[in-house]
């Protein structure tokens, strides 16, 4: 009925073309619709349908568009997805238009990532803003619960979805799901002989994210949406799960031709839809190609590499090889001075230390590297894995190289608290956090080794292992953005409180690296401990900019602020048994 209402067909062949149903089986719902008097003549709609067709119009649309779309890279960094533009039309505005050609004008759009972008949206089309301030953090499910109470005869759409027809329609009798003919190894659903949606391990039907919900599974929906995003357990997850039971949905499926609606998730659909996509003149793509001494067009197989906490990488092919381009996050000109980053990389070149890059730019922070195969980062927890790495770490601070800068650490605790623009601390003790670790300076002072270059990001993750010529292991340390003259404990301190160790497996890691050494002495020990507490105050104040940006680390921020106000104590109860008395008194 919906097809014989917006397409007015005539002939029940091309009906059984367009529903995707066999000539048979269109056959038996023509005759109950006709006997019905929904129908007379060659399948045309009676006046008593068009009656009923006013009482199933859809009520209006939600569009979600709150997510990063981490997967565009690199033409993610200055619009967001919805906002992409196929043959000069944002995605985002092509929908809205869409929805008023079917007299849909109460419009929901949900935003986040640089949710300005939409603004303009309100004054221009009339829709409605709803902000999701938890973007970084949590999924689509969060985003639609916002919109909750909107959900009765709804259209839901994501921002990212081009169709080549309009996919809605004044009228829509029962609930529905879109997905594609296009069979997808990555799809965990799949339509059955029944038209039903039930879940597979995969391959399944390419899911495109559309959906209707009529009356009784928008109720079922919007109460499913609220329970489930009171757990946290959902951050993660897509809408998509409230709609099923057990192993299937409770909507219909809505099979479209791949070619008429595409969910557009990588810098290489928009190519592939729209070659001249003024969004595809990317400058990373540019320099790539002019650092490798390429063509854009050689820039292929663009994927996302997990989102790193200072930047965003992709991986890429280009003339046979395949790199790694970095791009610099929200923010990150004002926490990295790039003009050194590229003064250390010359300095550590050749040594053996890591890989040289590619290419880097010392005022963008654009970077390449060669891709390497197979490779894995450091367990902090396998033993064989943290010595080798500390055998590693120790090579270098043994080279005492110099650069022309330092990283002084309790300057930058102060300066990424100056970043917050006034901005209080999401901590109520923030302000005597701070004190006692900073009571601690005098001590470090004290005690500090002759500075030299220091990584000061020596993370496990920056640890890379892989095999080389002859089946041999290979370590780099990597990432060396941070990295400036220090006491080179500071390196210890840093790799203990991103991997999450207790003081166990910190005195642990201080015995590995000073074994086959004079044993680390008591009071380098202690100035490690008050290391720890000023590293984690340090990323502590990092991540509430990072969080005023809605970037948002969750629970590693709340783990730094704790090895402030924990490492202080245990500082300071170690140096009240040496008799120092209260770390401020320390000389």
């Amino acid at each position: 009925m919906n097809n014989l209402l917006s397409e007015g067909f005539g002939h029940q062949k091309i009906l059984s073309e367009s529903t995707g149903y066999s000539l048979g089986a269109t056959g038996k719902p023509i005759k109950q619709l006709s006997a019905r008097g929904l129908l007379y003549g060659s399948m045309q709609p009676t006046d008593k349908t068009r009656d009923d067709q006013k009482n199933h119009a859809p009520a209006n649309a939600i569009i979600l568009a709150a997510g990063y779309g981490m997967r565009m890279v690199p033409i993610n960094t200055g619009k967001p997805k919805g906002r992409l533009e196929i043959d000069g039309v944002p995605l985002i505005e092509r929908q809205i238009k869409q929805l008023h050609a079917v007299g849909i004008t109460e419009i929901y759009v949900v935003v986040g990532f640089m949710k300005e972008q939409y603004g303009y949206l309100s004054d221009r089309f009339g829709i409605k803003m709803i902000v999701n301030t938890e973007y970084t953090g949590r999924n689509n499910l969060h985003s639609l619960a916002l919109a909750a109470k909107h959900l009765h005869d709804t259209y839901i759409v994501p921002c990212d979805v081009w169709s080549a027809s309009n996919p809605f329609n004044c009228f829509e009798r029962s609930s529905w799901y879109m997905v594609s003919d296009l069979i997808d190894a990555d799809s965990d659903v799949r339509v059955n002989r029944k038209k039903q949606l039930v879940k597979t391990k995969g391959p399944g039907n390419a899911m495109v994210g559309i959906a209707y919900l009529a009356g009784p599974e928008a109720e079922i929906v919007r109460n499913r949406l609220r329970r489930f995003d009171r757990s946290r357990k959902h951050d993660d997850a897509f809408w998509e799960e409230t709609l099923y039971d057990e192993d299937r949905m409770i909507v219909a499926a809505r099979i479209v031709r791949a070619a008429d609606a595409v969910d557009i998730n990588t810098y290489q659909q928009l190519r592939e839809i729209d070659g001249h996509s003024k969004q595809l003149q990317s400058d990373a793509i540019n320099t790539i190609a002019k650092a490798l001494g390429a063509k854009p067009d050689d820039v292929k197989d663009i994927s996302i590499l997990k989102k790193g906490m200072t930047n965003r990488s992709f991986l890429f092919e280009c003339l046979g090889n395949r790199y790694i381009m970095r791009i610099p996050g929200e923010g990150t000109d004002k926490l990295i001075n790039r003009a050194e980053e590229a003064e250390v990389y010359r300095i550590i070149a050749g040594k053996g230390i890591c890989d040289d890059p590619v290419y880097i730019n010392p005022q963008n922070g654009y970077k390449i590297m060669r891709f390497i195969e197979g490779v894995r980062v450091c367990d902090a927890f396998r033993e064989s894995d943290v010595r080798a790495c500390m055998k590693k770490l120790k090579g270098f601070h043994r080279m005492r190289l110099t650069a022309g800068h330092t990283f002084n650490i309790f300057e930058k605790i102060e300066f990424y608290e100056h970043l917050w623009e006034g901005k209080p601390s999401a901590y109520r003790d923030y302000a005597d956090t701070k004190k006692n670790v900073f009571s601690l300076l005098p001590y470090i002072t004290a005690h500090a080794e002759p500075y030299a270059l220091s990584h000061i990001d020596a993370v496990c993750d920056n640890f890379l292992f892989s095999t080389g010529e002859g089946g041999n292991e290979n370590l780099q340390l990597t990432d060396w953005e941070y990295s400036g003259m220090q006491d080179q404990d500071v390196d210890l301190a840093m790799f203990s409180i991103y991997a999450g160790y207790d003081r166990q497996h910190i005195d642990r890691l201080v015995d590995i690296y000073f074994d086959g050494a004079a044993p680390c002495p008591l009071e380098r020990r202690i100035k490690i401990y008050c290391y720890v507490a000023a590293c984690g105050l340090l990323w502590s104040n990092w991540c509430e900019y990072k969080r005023n940006l809605g970037v948002e680390f969750g629970e590693y921020s709340i783990a730094q602020y704790r090895y402030a106000k924990d490492y202080y104590r245990m500082a300071a109860r170690e140096l009240a048994k040496l008799g120092h008395g209260r770390p401020g008194a320390i000389k």
